[in-house]
């Protein structure tokens, strides 16, 4: 049960209809994550303009989305893993790729480095090392790569905190947090 129940999109006034109206449009379904933001018509109106923004950048959308499920996983973000294993899906990632995205592992070596590097700045609340980053470097990302890769990181860490808080309930098809894979460890401390 939902510790902050989601607004009734039909019972919605003023900006907060507005809003909820214009992502019903964007997507056919108004998710529960919007519906709870939309209790702060500003905290909902700069969640999908940091959203909208970002998916304007230098990341691909089938990359943000690995993004997306390897901090999912790092916060046990039951909500999360469930609507980015399904978005992630509509953009083309198959359940491999998903898999190791949570794990944050990928058979793309410039596409490892910066899911490690997702991964780090969770785990080290943005503690990293400079090796950590070199890695990234080394790997071929620029420097506005990285700071989107970080941007991306804390969107996401946004919508994690947003449902782990508000318990939301999920609408998308349900995926447990823990993995199969035996890989889910994090990445070390350097």
């Amino acid at each position: 049960m939902p510790r902050i129940a989601p607004i009734d999109p039909a019972r919605a006034m003023g900006k907060t209809k507005q809003l909820l109206d214009e992502v019903r449009s964007r997507l056919g379904v108004t998710p529960n994550l919007v519906k709870t933001f939309a209790h702060s018509p500003a905290a909902l109106e700069a969640y999908l303009k940091f959203s909208t923004d970002l998916s304007r950048g230098m990341l691909s959308t089938q990359f943000r989305e690995q993004i997306a499920l390897a901090v999912a996983q790092a916060n046990s973000c039951a909500y999360c893993l469930s609507a980015h294993t399904t978005l992630g899906s509509n953009v083309g990632l198959s359940p491999t790729e998903i898999e190791a995205s949570r794990a944050c592992r990928s058979a793309d070596e410039k596409e490892h480095a910066s899911l490690q590097l997702a991964q780090a700045i969770v785990i080290q609340r943005g503690e990293i090392s400079a090796a950590i980053i070199e890695k990234a470097r080394q790997a071929g990302y620029t420097e506005g790569e990285i700071v989107e890769i970080v941007s991306n990181v804390a969107l996401n860490i946004l919508t994690n905190y947003i449902n782990r808080v508000a318990r939301t309930e999920v609408d998308f098809p349900r995926v447990k947090v823990a993995l199969s894979l035996a890989t889910s460890k994090p990445v070390e401390w350097i």
